[in-house]
């Protein structure tokens, strides 16, 4: 286990100490296909784990570890969905702060602050928002979002990968690699694919 530990981060633990903040993070945005995902994750004031960090610089391995450790622990977490149509329909910009938006509306405590990873944020929530940039290196319950997202995503698109094997979702995930976009070429598009994006448009 000691290789998993290796790693130690200097997270804020929060933005403001008075108030519950639930840190938001989504991924999926530059996929071709399926849904995007975001998380909202309240944690105790006082949480520290040295190997969490933003999720893109963990290992799969880490993750999972951590995306259990965080569940466990957090005073709240939820998932948020916004599918492929959806996205199609309102872009993936709006689709993500939806995606958001519901992943807060689910958690069982209130969040009194939102902590928002990137620049920009929308929402009919009539909760404060800050936004932060490459928040999900900054702060604690940020990177705990960005985590579990992450997670949840890739075992998502994992088990849509074993109804269209031809596609290697459990390998690229849905991004646009060369072999997603040559399968693409040949086997043409999923029920999953994004109509509006890359490759798939005018298909």
């Amino acid at each position: 286990m000691r290789e998993f530990f290796k790693i130690k981060t200097m997270l804020e633990k929060y933005f403001d100490e008075k108030l519950i903040e639930a840190g938001c993070d989504e991924v999926g945005r530059g996929c071709l296909a399926g849904s995007v995902f975001a998380a909202a994750v309240i944690l105790p004031k006082d949480f520290y784990h040295p190997l969490l960090n933003d999720s893109k610089k963990m290992t799969p391995k880490q993750r999972e570890i951590l995306s259990e450790i965080v569940k466990k622990e957090a005073i709240a977490w939820a998932i948020g969905e916004c599918t492929a149509q959806e996205i199609d329909e309102i872009n993936i910009l709006n689709a993500s702060f939806l995606a958001m938006t519901r992943a807060v509306e689910k958690l069982n405590v209130s969040p009194e602050l939102l902590l928002i990873d990137g620049n920009r944020f929308k929402s009919k929530l009539e909760i404060p928002f800050h936004c932060v940039i490459k928040g999900d290196g900054k702060y604690t319950s940020i990177a705990a979002a960005s985590v579990i997202a992450k997670c949840h995503r890739d075992d998502y698109i994992s088990k849509l990968g074993e109804e269209f094997p031809e596609y290697q979702w459990s390998k690229n995930k849905a991004y646009p690699t060369a072999t997603h976009k040559a399968a693409i070429e040949k086997h043409g598009l999923t029920p999953y694919h994004r109509l509006t994006f890359g490759i798939c448009k005018n298909r």
